[in-house]
């Protein structure tokens, strides 16, 4: 079963509150609705039908409620989705204080639509469930509630997940003005500041956001995301207003402001930034911070001391906010071969791209290393590889490739499976990240044992026989 409390569907331009939502995939949705309402205000008075009006402390919204989720549910699926069924929580109401209640309340709110405040457990589930037959055939989990609730469910590929509790909390809460959420890499953590990001313009349209990512290229990724939640949402949010832009683009603003040169590659953070305030955003998210050098957060938490700052960080003291469950790790193979790592690279590709299309695979190394393989492949595979170049934007840069990338060009990509050259000179945030990537499998192509590649394969390695020696060609 799946319970949320204290909800908020939105849809268009509405918005509905409901207490607590539970869906049961095996019988449907059970909307409560909580009233406060005492026997001694209740004794004496009787209970009509109030047709299509908001709840308030004296009115019942179930059928308003209905509309919205029917409207969703078509808009979105085309059907009627799931079986939906109403209850009202009355802690301050004892089953037999209902009994001497006008008879308008038993044929309104049945007594095995109400759970009072001395109902037991088993007097609960017998209402909840030996009460309503099983439905077959019901959409999943992830569809009736990605239908419903759009600000707790990650669309990829077309298709719906559901937000792990750790993620809900972090969508739903109020941010300080200094807040960190701790995310293992592949723990979701972008997603879930997409979903953040358009849950506060949902809640006050006005607000200003900035995320940052490394990137062009993981902007662009994001921005489409962001895109591609609302259009599915059906929903009304300003998205222009939240900007995904690179740490030097924000540094730009801040030089456009004081008519200062622009910086065009340099991440260069001059002292007059942090003597100058700038109001540039109520709320700035910074992807992947570990990533950044200590200036640039330094500048964050000065630009942002009277505003919010949420940094995704591991190396910040305090944690407010954390992610433990990762992805990909669960189904992930590592392998490490000890060979020539130029031809071995190139005998895993002609066996992947016997079964696997060429945008399935990433091969990351550095500089060098990346222009000799793209001579190679010219003659080696039948499409063409691409030199990826983060700094461009999406519509330049064709993700249906194998792609050839340096450590500092990955955000954001999804591969299924990674190859990873000249090892023992990345640092390690990036050769964790690097690893992450891959939904399948990781291939450590090395010549010689090195401590970098111990620790790797201790942490990742699939099993100890997978390992492979080669003598080089």
């Amino acid at each position: 079963m799946h319970l949320y409390q204290d909800i908020t569907i939105y849809h268009h331009t509405q918005s509905f509150f409901i207490p607590l939502l539970l869906l049961d995939p095996q019988r449907g949705l059970y909307l409560f609705e909580s009233k406060p309402w005492h026997y001694n205000e209740l004794k004496n008075a009787k209970v009509q039908k109030a047709s299509k009006q908001d709840s308030t402390d004296n009115s019942l919204a179930f059928e308003h409620s209905h509309e919205i989720i029917r409207q969703r549910f078509n808009e979105l699926t085309h059907n009627d989705g799931a079986p939906i069924f109403n209850y009202l929580l009355m802690e301050n109401l004892s089953a037999d204080e209902y009994q001497h209640l006008d008879i308008s309340f038993q044929e309104l709110l049945p007594k095995s639509k109400v759970l009072f405040s001395d109902s037991s457990s088993l007097e609960i589930i017998q209402k909840l469930q030996e009460e309503i037959p099983q439905t077959p055939k019901l959409p999943t989990a992830a569809n009736i509630i990605g239908s419903i609730l759009v600000q707790y469910c990650v669309l990829e590929k077309n298709s719906l997940h559901l937000c792990t509790q750790e993620q809900m909390s972090f969508i739903d809460a109020e941010l300080s003005a200094f807040s960190v959420l701790e995310a293992t890499h592949s723990s979701g953590k972008t997603n879930a500041i997409a979903l953040k990001a358009i849950s506060e313009k949902l809640k006050d349209p006005k607000k200003r956001i900035i995320i940052i990512k490394e990137t062009n290229l993981a902007c662009e990724i994001l921005k489409k995301k962001l895109l591609d939640i609302i259009e599915h949402a059906i929903v009304e949010a300003d998205i222009t207003s939240i900007e995904v832009i690179t740490p030097i683009d924000l540094i730009n603003k801040h030089l456009d402001k004081l008519k200062k040169i622009r910086r065009i590659n340099t991440l260069y953070i001059e002292e007059a930034l942090f003597k100058k305030s700038f109001d540039v955003s109520d709320l700035i998210m910074c992807d992947d911070a570990d990533f950044y050098t200590n200036d640039f957060i330094s500048y964050l938490k000065h630009l942002q001391k009277k505003s919010s700052l949420l940094l995704v960080s591991s190396k910040e003291a305090t944690k407010d906010f954390s992610f433990t469950k990762n992805f990909r790790s669960a189904r992930q193979e590592a392998y490490f071969y000890k060979t020539n790592s130029h031809a071995k690279t190139l005998h895993i590709l002609s066996e992947l791209l016997q079964t696997h299309k060429a945008k399935d695979i990433l091969i990351v190394s550095n500089s060098l290393s990346q222009e000799k393989l793209n001579d190679d492949l010219k003659f080696f595979i039948r499409d063409k590889a691409v030199l990826l170049d983060s700094s461009k934007n999406l519509v330049e840069i064709d993700l249906n490739s194998l792609m050839l990338a340096t450590y500092a060009d990955i955000d954001a990509l999804s591969p299924k499976f990674v190859l990873l050259l000249d090892v023992p000179f990345v640092e390690e945030a990036k050769l964790n990240y690097a690893f992450n990537l891959a939904a399948e499998s990781v291939y450590v192509l090395y010549e010689d044992e090195c401590e970098v590649i111990n620790n790797l394969r201790n942490q990742y390695e699939s099993t100890k026989e997978r390992t492979r020696v080669e003598e080089p060609a």
